[in-house]
């Protein structure tokens, strides 16, 4: 019984989330709030005193109510993260796109930062946080291919990992005050419990989980196929996380990143 409680408790705390996902959260910050709002998987927009930053933009999110980007970080090469169409559609003329040199010879065009490397782009400060794995196998993200990025906005510094494990450059983060975290990576990679010691190591004011749903990510990209039942599933990870970061000063946030349509 109490394990279907905790079931039940986990489905509610999705429908819950996805019910107030359609307004952008808020973020206290020097002059306006930070808005964000979660489109699909890991792609995010972000605005601060009219700046507007897209991470990962993905066509197949709705973008239909999209701001016009000032600014894109891409974070990795695969389709869910680099995506032409999307950035085409969002990027302001001469918007700068800021992405990793795999990307970069995908795309065609854009800024390189490497891993360690900073820069102002569009007024906006950018750090490249390195993304990768150390446990074997495949799907594998070696060092060097992939970015997570602190940007700085209304004096908050916001961490958008990219998908990796919980490398020594994470770890040594500091004066993160917002951080966007992958979760259920295959291969049993940055499971709930896993992310949770993470996010100890560098203690972020608030953590919204991303890139944690792969199956219905796929089927976000083939709808032909009938929508993956996992919810309660998902759900039950996301419970998880936040059971292990109860006694931490971190407020757990999760977005509508997978919206019924």
């Amino acid at each position: 019984m109490a394990h279907q409680d905790h079931f039940r408790a986990a489905t509610l705390l999705l429908v819950a989330a996805c019910a107030c996902a359609q307004s952008p959260h808020r973020i206290e910050a020097e002059g306006p709030d930070i808005l964000i709002t979660p489109i699909l998987h890991s792609s995010v927009q972000i605005e601060h005193s009219g700046t507007v930053v897209h991470i990962d933009p993905w066509i197949a999110g709705d973008l239909s109510s999209a701001k016009p980007a000032d600014l894109i970080l891409v974070t990795d090469d695969p389709p869910h993260h680099l995506d032409p169409v999307a950035i085409e559609q969002l990027r302001k003329p001469g918007a700068p796109v800021v992405l990793t040199s795999t990307a970069h010879a995908k795309l065609g065009e854009g800024i390189v930062l490497a891993n360690g490397e900073s820069g102002v782009f569009a007024g906006v400060p950018v750090e490249a946080v390195p993304a990768y794995d150390m446990t074997p196998g495949q799907p594998w993200h070696p060092k060097g291919e992939a970015n997570g990025y602190v940007i700085t906005l209304g004096g908050r510094r916001i961490f958008f990992s990219g998908v990796g494990e919980c490398v020594p450059e994470i770890q040594a983060l500091q004066r993160i005050d917002v951080a966007f975290m992958p979760m259920n990576l295959p291969l049993d990679r940055m499971r709930p419990v896993p992310v949770a010691e993470c996010v100890k190591t560098f203690r972020p004011e608030i953590l919204y989980t991303i890139h944690y749903d792969n199956a219905t990510a796929r089927w976000f990209e083939n709808p032909e196929q009938p929508r993956p039942e996992n919810a309660v599933e998902i759900a039950a990870t996301i419970q998880t996380l936040r059971d292990v970061l109860a006694e931490e000063p971190v407020e757990v946030r999760d977005g509508d990143w997978y919206p019924q349509r």
